[in-house]
């Protein structure tokens, strides 16, 4: 199993954002920004995450005919103009951040994205998202839309792991966080500390999910995953009403030990913070994790060789 790069302690924020609703400017949004990173850096923090999209409304409840009817909800360049301020503070305070946001490349690829900045304000990391649920058609009769997969292309980057602040940082994307390969893979390249953000509907429009559920098994893919692979996790929320649509909050940071260590207690913008001890993530993985020691992929192809359930395979148990 690969060592962590380090031992040190790291100041580790979440920036929960309360509502961005559809008449909200870029400025405004990023004024919010500012202030929350100023209040994390008060409390000690070198790294703090913001949400998923936390520049816009979660614009993919809404249906467009054209997608180029959308494109002002999507970033061009990361940093740009609108953001600029958030990079030059960050820079100044000496603070990371993940920054969760729809980008539009060059060639019109869309991709649901998150980006790893250091405490000089420089990009040292790209994540696009894997796991986009929701779907691509047109739902009329939906009390609201869950179109990622009209919005968005499947990322196309993996699971990459990053190193800043002598600590080896892995990124994903709301959805990804239910998924236990997203944090495997990135444990495998020696990951210490998982960050990401999430817009999370209160309602599943797909079937009638009990309300609860969705934050129960938010919180319980988090600590399951955090402890299963002894790595540091930081949940960052867009919640609140959009609109008149709810999101879920309750934000957090858990331990690899699966405990959480801080949580939010509202649905608007609000920080928590947490001193991250690193060794604590490296215990783990040096004994009842010890991937090295006590992983046997030999048995566990299927994994990759099937993307959905299938027949049972044929096992040889008697002695012949």
């Amino acid at each position: 199993m690969s060592k962590s790069i380090s031992k040190h302690m790291l100041g580790l924020a979440v920036a929960q954002m309360g509502p961005i609703h559809l008449a909200d400017t870029r400025e405004s949004v990023v004024a919010r920004m500012v202030a929350l990173l100023r209040e994390a850096k008060g409390r000690g923090a070198e790294m703090v995450v913001f949400p998923e999209l936390a520049l816009t409304t979660f614009f993919p409840r809404y249906w467009v005919e054209q997608l180029a009817d959308a494109d002002h909800y999507y970033e061009k360049s990361m940093p740009n103009q609108a953001v600029q301020p958030l990079f030059d503070e960050a820079r100044r305070l000496s603070v990371g951040f993940y920054l969760g946001y729809a980008e539009l490349t060059p060639q019109g690829h869309r991709y649901n994205a998150s980006v790893l900045v250091d405490r000089s304000g420089h990009v040292t990391g790209k994540y696009r998202k894997i796991h986009l649920p929701g779907h691509a058609d047109h739902k009329m009769n939906a009390p609201f839309q869950h179109l990622e997969k009209y919005y968005f292309e499947v990322g196309n980057l993996g699971f990459g792991v990053f190193e800043a602040m002598e600590t080896r940082f892995g990124m994903c994307i709301c959805n990804d966080r239910r998924w236990p390969e997203t944090y495997r893979v990135m444990a495998l390249q020696g990951a210490e500390v998982v960050l990401l953000g999430y817009n999370t509907p209160l309602v599943n429009i797909h079937w009638n999910e009990p309300a609860h559920l969705r934050t129960s098994t938010h919180l319980l893919v988090l600590r399951a995953n955090a402890y299963e692979n002894g790595v540091w996790v930081a949940a960052a929320a867009k919640c609140g009403a959009e609109d008149g649509h709810e999101m879920i909050g309750s934000s957090v940071i858990v331990a690899p030990s699966g405990e959480i260590v801080a949580r939010t207690l509202t649905e608007e913008d609000e920080v928590i913070c947490a001193m991250a001890d690193l060794s604590l993530g490296e215990f783990f993985r040096e004994h009842v994790f010890n991937f090295a020691r006590h992983r046997r992929p030999e048995h566990y192809g299927l994994i990759v060789e099937r993307t959905g359930a299938g027949e049972p395979l044929p096992v040889r148990w008697r002695d012949e």
